[in-house]
């Protein structure tokens, strides 16, 4: 017999065991190895910021100043607003976002830059500033959600990191908001992970939990980020018992009679009575997993209370979006559990988001705006500054994009007080502002985006379509004197 590997790196001996007719016995193959862990996420990228680094470095435009900035231009269709999630995980990952030598060999080995950028890269550490919006607020098309500042050659290597975590995260975190919108205070709850890969289940449900939902079934989300986490059985658990009493019985024993049964497995109905005598009317909850939910919720409702189990909640999941939740905002649910299409954006799998060079320094040092032309793709340039105008009603009524010279709009503040300035310092010389970042930004985050989302005008929670729930306002400041 040969040494034909057998699975993934797995050696083998000369020959194998045989049985007494001669037959060889399978024998166990050793478990695959992990692959590394590997503390850096540099790689995390793109090839053409390094080839553009590479460039940059060969024609001394490198080390020029620059600004750049992630922008939307358009909502997804039908959206009003859009949720920023993400900055945390940015400034999470930015003290990892440095080459050590296994990056290092692998960029030549495959020769993807020379030794002259490997050089550079080796001693890589951001120490730029970049400031915006707080996570957790709402933006609008053109929102500068994030300034990033510093050398061309250190700033243009995050495109990559930093739109790949916003985009999908305010996707997530947009879903989530109108999930939790159209349940009216009803709490919601995270379940997508099966949904989606292993580390995007994570990121989602932070951004779940900043999108205002209760909690989430993910553990490592739980660990990692202080959220609350939920779960009891499946299917199967009932399956796997000879009767639903007994899987009933196994499960109240172990987790108490506040424990939610699931009592859909067989008939509805029974399932309910059944639920009840093995819990007693004490019990936590049950869930709905299947069939027309705001019917049978009006059912298990009345059999619930008959029961004299009146403080008994329902649970509904299956496949639930903000349309469906919307739709059983009459029904007697008490939450609701949400996989696929949280994870998915509901639709809107990514923001849309982009990173664009707006200004940078000329020859001679001083900091010019830059723009693409280019259809349908065109940028303003220039640093911006945001601002958004309050009613008396205390409802927001505009989103001010602030432009002109650089010195006026960074030493910009707003006049007067129906305005609230949006950007906020995120990393100043390198350091990260400790706020944003943990568990303890995630609250932060999920307590301003309650607050934001409260001060929308009234139609902005509207599923229908329509336009951005306040219009994109340009001030132009002609001088620095303003």
């Amino acid at each position: 017999m040969t040494d034909e590997l057998r699975g993934i790196g797995a050696p083998l001996t000369d020959s194998w065991p045989a049985f007494d007719n001669g037959v060889e016995e399978p024998r166990p193959l050793p478990a695959a190895p992990l692959p590394a862990v590997r503390p850096s996420v540099a790689l995390l990228t793109d090839r053409y910021e390094l080839t553009m680094l590479q460039a940059a470095l060969a024609d001394g435009t490198a080390h020029r100043h620059c600004v750049f900035e992630v922008f939307t231009r358009r909502l997804p269709a039908g959206r009003r607003y859009g949720v920023l999630a993400g900055t945390g995980r940015i400034l999470e990952a930015l003290p990892h976002f440095v080459f050590e030598d296994a990056e290092l060999a692998f960029l030549e080995d495959n020769g993807v830059v020379d030794r002259r950028t490997l050089d550079y890269l080796a001693s890589y550490r951001f120490t730029g500033t970049i400031q915006g919006y707080v996570e957790g607020e709402v933006f609008f098309p053109g929102s500068p959600v994030l300034q990033v500042e510093g050398t061309f050659a250190e700033a243009v290597l995050l495109e990559t990191l930093i739109l790949s975590i916003l985009n999908y995260d305010s996707a997530v975190a947009s879903a989530a908001s109108r999930m939790t919108s159209a349940a009216g205070g009803r709490p919601v709850l995270e379940m997508g992970s099966r949904r989606a890969s292993e580390q995007a289940a994570v990121a989602a449900a932070r951004a779940a939990v900043i999108g205002g939902f209760a909690g989430t079934s993910n553990l490592e989300a739980g660990m990692r980020y202080g959220l609350d986490t939920i779960g009891t059985a499946a299917h199967a658990f009932t399956l796997l018992h000879d009767t639903e009493r007994e899987a009933f019985a196994s499960q109240v024993a172990a987790l108490g009679p506040g424990t939610t049964l699931l009592v859909d497995t067989y008939d509805v109905k029974q399932g309910v009575a059944t639920a009840i005598e093995v819990a007693g009317t004490g019990l936590g909850a049950v869930r709905l997993d299947s069939g027309d939910l705001g019917v049978l919720a009006q059912e298990v409702r009345r059999q619930l209370d008959q029961l004299g189990a009146l403080d008994t909640k329902i649970v509904v999941t299956s496949d639930l979006d903000e349309y469906a939740i919307a739709a059983l905002a009459a029904a007697p649910v008490d939450m609701y559990g949400v996989g696929t299409s949280l994870v998915t954006g509901s639709g809107a799998p990514t923001c849309g988001m982009v990173y664009k060079l707006v200004a940078r320094a000329d020859a001679s040092g001083v900091l010019q705006p830059v723009a693409k032309a280019s259809a349908n793709k065109a940028s303003v340039g220039g640093r911006k500054a945001a601002a958004r105008r309050y009613g008396r009603d205390g409802y927001a009524v505009e989103e001010i994009m602030v432009t002109g010279p650089d010195a006026a709009v960074s030493e910009w503040a707003p006049q007067s007080d129906d305005l609230r300035p949006l950007l906020a310092p995120l990393v100043v010389d390198g350091a990260v502002d400790s706020r944003w970042v943990g568990p303890y930004g995630v609250a932060n985050a999920a307590i301003n985006h309650g607050m934001v989302r409260a001060e929308l005008p009234r139609g902005a929670r509207r599923l229908s379509a329509g336009d951005p729930a306040i219009p994109t306002v340009d001030l132009r400041l002609d001088s620095l004197l303003y």
